[in-house]
């Protein structure tokens, strides 16, 4: 929107010139940071006033941690206030014309509501499970297959019109189009190599990384700050990889694929870090405020669709590898509790309990030992994705 203002006051005026700094994403991303960090901050204690005064406190199932029977009734549903923070701090400082940030901000918005309803059932009508997991899966199946098809034809091509002019000839050809080589699934450490995925393909993969992250990502929401500052290291290095993805320098230098318009995912991104900071005041050990549902769904969304958009849904992985096993331990877990009481006539379990950082409480490690190890890990991950940008 400052964007747009600045714009046009220099259209009509030549001693607006100095708003040309404006046209600096580097600029716009510190400032959409530094505004979803002061908004988050000075509106925090509000949130958690009114969400304290409705009585929105998280119940804790009967048969989760002990030690975390302390904890009920703390307000949950705090991932609000990050929402408002992201969304007021992008619609400020990015490219409203840019179809990236429409897409990014619908899905994030598009779970967050998800999460919503989840926990409203939980806290209003008192039911641990909130939301049944069948209608769950099937919104998020919605949004993100609506997001797939949105995102390959918008990655393949550098412009709006050109965008539909695909999808048209896409569906007018029987639905078999070929896409170009930076749609395809990039190898990290390789220098230009990229699977063809095809519009199928494509499809298939987006959906997969943005339901998979942001179920992932609320799996791993167990502890105080034990999903958010994670959150905030994974978005600020997949900044990184946006700004290098949507500058035809850069891109070409490190032999990465141009994607005209991606770069603003960097003040996205920035808004992410910043909402997540301050976010993470109030939420770190003893917990001020939950996030619930409808902040953990719609970050790990976010960071999902943000990976699809700059073409680094392998190195999401890598350095979301916190969020990865917390989601394969539940799995593992679920799957072979299942298996062994078909097998053996009870069920038995690999881990003490999953989540994975519940296995590490059971073992005698305090909950501020795993959230700051989690912490270190994520640290060294997204060191470890950062290096591909040069390392091809």
């Amino acid at each position: 929107m400052l964007l747009m203002l600045a714009q046009w006051l220099q259209a009509m005026s030549p001693d607006y010139g100095i708003l040309r700094v404006f046209q600096y994403i580097t600029l716009r991303a510190v400032m959409a940071s530094m505004t979803a960090l002061v908004i988050g901050l000075v509106a925090g204690p509000a949130v958690i006033r009114r969400l304290t005064s409705l009585k929105i406190g998280q119940p804790v199932r009967g048969y989760g941690m002990e030690t975390h029977l302390s904890k009920s009734g703390t307000p949950t549903m705090g991932g609000v206030l990050v929402l408002i923070s992201i969304a007021v701090s992008t619609l400020l400082w990015a490219d409203l014309s840019n179809r990236f940030i429409w897409i990014v901000l619908t899905v994030t918005l598009g779970f967050g509501a998800i999460g919503w309803v989840d926990d409203w059932r939980k806290v209003v009508r008192k039911d641990p499970e909130g939301m049944r997991s069948r209608e769950k899966y099937f919104w998020q199946s919605l949004i993100g297959f609506v997001a797939a098809i949105c995102l390959v034809f918008s990655v393949s091509e550098n412009s709006n019109q050109r965008v539909w002019e695909l999808f048209s000839m896409w569906v007018t050809s029987g639905f078999d189009v070929n896409l170009p080589p930076k749609a395809g699934l990039l190898l990290p450490f390789f220098k230009e190599i990229s699977y063809p995925l095809g519009v199928l393909g494509f499809v298939i993969l987006t959906y997969l990384v943005i339901v998979g992250s942001s179920n992932a990502v609320n799996l791993t929401d167990g502890l105080d700050g034990l999903a958010i500052m994670p959150v905030v290291m994974v978005a600020s290095a997949l900044g990184v990889f946006a700004y290098v993805t949507g500058s035809a320098v850069y891109s070409k230098y490190l032999f990465f694929p141009h994607i005209k318009g991606a770069g603003e995912m960097l003040i996205f991104c920035a808004a992410i870090a910043g909402a997540g900071l301050a976010f993470l005041w109030f939420n770190t050990h003893p917990a001020q405020v939950f996030m619930g549902d409808v902040g953990a769904l719609s970050l790990g969304a976010a960071l999902g669709t943000i990976a699809v958009i700059v073409r680094q849904e392998i190195v999401l992985a890598v350095m979301g590898g916190v969020f990865v096993v917390e989601a394969l331990s539940v799995m593992l877990q679920v799957g072979y509790f299942k298996y062994s009481k078909r097998r053996f006539g009870e069920g038995r379990r690999l881990l003490k309990m999953a989540p994975l950082h519940h296995h590490f409480e059971k073992t005698g490690w305090r909950e501020t030992q795993v959230v700051v190890r989690f912490w270190i890990i994520t640290m060294l991950l997204c060191l470890l994705g950062l290096s591909t940008l040069k390392l091809r």
